[in-house]
């Protein structure tokens, strides 16, 4: 008798396979390459491992099946003109799929998801950006709403009493006919009694 085949799947190995991939980055444990960066004078290097990079990264994945068997397995990758910060927030991204960075430099992140063809850093960037701008948007909208609203409470006071100054209000006894009001109006009633 033939059974149905089932599906297997489990949410949390993806998490944990990240994971564990960051803390063998951390603790050095099979990294087989080293990336150097260099911006303005300031150098660091990342020891990583070349499955990830190559997995998340269209620019080393290109670097390391290109590398030339004669050579032999490249173990240094040198980047210059990449920012410290910026390299330890990608590779923190690239090994956890999240980092957090201040917002002045999204743009930065941005500038080197494409320079190393991240496109899941890339769409990331994109969408805080478009976020960001919403926002920003939003924000000059509800001023400029609130600056016309004050700027039209601020006009009807000054015009609206000067022109309700020389007649009584539509609900007052001198407005209602037959309550002591003359046909005249109230012009008429002040020359009667002067």
């Amino acid at each position: 008798m033939e059974s149905n085949p089932v599906l297997l799947e489990s949410k949390s190995s993806p998490i944990n396979l990240l994971n564990e991939m960051q803390q063998l980055r951390l603790l050095g444990h099979l990294c087989d390459v080293t990336v150097s960066v260099e911006y303005q004078g300031v150098r660091a290097e990342f020891p990583a491992h070349k499955a990830v990079l190559a997995a998340t990264s269209k620019f080393f994945k290109e670097v390391f099946l290109n590398e030339k068997s004669a050579d032999g397995p490249r173990s240094n990758v040198f980047l210059n003109e990449v920012q410290v910060a910026d390299f330890a927030s990608f590779l923190e991204f690239v090994y956890t799929a999240r980092v957090e960075v201040e917002e002045d430099r999204v743009q930065r992140m941005l500038e080197i998801a494409e320079k190393l063809k991240c496109l899941d850093l890339s769409e990331t960037c994109f969408q805080l950006k478009k976020q960001m701008l919403e926002s920003v948007l939003l924000e000059l909208q509800n001023f400029s709403e609130s600056q016309n609203s004050e700027e039209e409470s601020a006009a009807r006071p000054s015009v609206a009493p000067a022109a309700e100054a020389g007649r009584d209000p539509p609900d007052s006894p001198a407005s209602r006919p037959g309550h002591g009001a003359s046909p005249e109006g109230p012009a008429a009633k002040s020359k009667e009694k002067t």
